[in-house]
């Protein structure tokens, strides 16, 4: 008869690589605290159950995990529960499946994932969990940040995923997607393959099933890590800009009736980078709106191109030269 080490699973360099990815993102949460995983029953979530099932105890954590059913495919409900029993099967305690319904407001994809994030938020909230784990891998990485650069998107798009935002952790950044699929094989794990991922009415399955593959083979491999580099420089010279903009904007910006003031000559003196930077800050702050570089570059030229123009009209903003002055106030 086979002792329990005979039937235990081996260590393969898989399943050590997402256990290590996992260790690493939980350090700093208190001991005692819960996580919760989100588990669709696909390979990266699997992987990332187990991984967590096996690690969360060892750093003095409980671990549960929370499974959204999007409703979109004919037995979701029957694919939501086999995931949630695979977490129980894992130990995870407790494990919350809530279905949501997508609108498909902003295109499919986009209404999925802001239907997600407010279910993982919301049962986060429920239980009191410390963090919420995302099974995103470093292809998924390079993905985010191929689609940002074909459209033109402006840097934050080229950051990609950030590995750990409020309550939103993502261990597996740096753990390609083969490699939750050999750690769920590794662990006599079973995951369910979501047709969706390869359904080519969708942007990324298209990017994940024939640009990536076509400029890994063209370029001679490597692309995916070359991607997340880039995205990796990209968020540090970004946070660096945001922490300069963050320090100036206190000297910078002046309350006024039904808005806010900046001074031009302190504008014009900084870098474009920074100076726009500065002025997309001031508008999210005051009035709770993003401008696009189009929008930015506008206001930018009252600064340093004014001779004399009308004011611009923004949505919902109106932004004005009064001699060394912009002034922002509300439409």
């Amino acid at each position: 008869m086979p002792s329990n080490d005979d039937r235990r699973p081996r260590l393969t360099p898989a399943v050590a690589d997402t256990r290590r990815a996992v260790r690493e993102s939980l350090a700093g949460l208190d001991e005692g605290s819960l996580v919760l995983v989100a588990l669709s029953g696909g390979p990266d979530s699997l992987a990332l159950a187990a991984a967590t099932a096996f690690e969360g105890p060892r750093a003095g954590m409980r671990v549960g995990g929370v499974v959204v059913d999007h409703a979109l495919q004919e037995g979701s409900a029957e694919i939501a529960e086999t995931a949630a029993q695979q977490a129980r099967d894992l130990g995870l305690d407790p494990v919350l499946v809530r279905r949501v319904t997508v609108d498909g407001h902003g295109g499919p994809e986009a209404a999925a994932r802001q239907a997600r994030y407010a279910a993982l938020l919301k049962a986060r909230a429920e239980v009191d969990a410390a963090a919420v784990l995302l099974g995103h891998t470093l292809d998924d990485q390079a993905e985010t940040v191929l689609i940002g650069l074909a459209r033109g998107s402006g840097p934050e798009s080229l950051w990609g995923m950030h590995p750990a935002i409020g309550f939103l952790r993502r261990p597996f950044l740096t753990v390609r997607r083969a490699d939750t699929k050999a750690a769920c094989g590794d662990q006599g794990l079973e995951p369910w393959n979501d047709p969706h991922n390869h359904d080519d009415r969708f942007l990324r399955a298209r990017i994940r099933d024939r640009v990536l593959p076509i400029l890994d083979q063209e370029l001679g491999g490597g692309v995916v890590e070359a991607l997340t580099r880039t995205a990796d420089q990209l968020r540090e010279d970004a946070e660096a800009l945001a922490h300069f903009a963050q320090e100036q904007i206190g000297d910078l910006v002046e309350h006024a009736e039904g808005g806010l003031s900046l001074h031009a000559g302190a504008l014009a003196s900084n870098p474009p980078a920074l100076r726009q930077r500065i002025i997309r800050l001031a508008v999210q702050s005051e009035f709770h709106t993003s401008l696009t570089r189009q929008q930015t570059l506008e206001v930018s030229r009252l600064v340093t191109d004014w001779h004399g123009q009308g004011p611009i009209h923004l949505p919902g903003i109106r932004v004005a030269r009064e001699g060394s002055l912009l002034l922002f106030t509300a439409a």
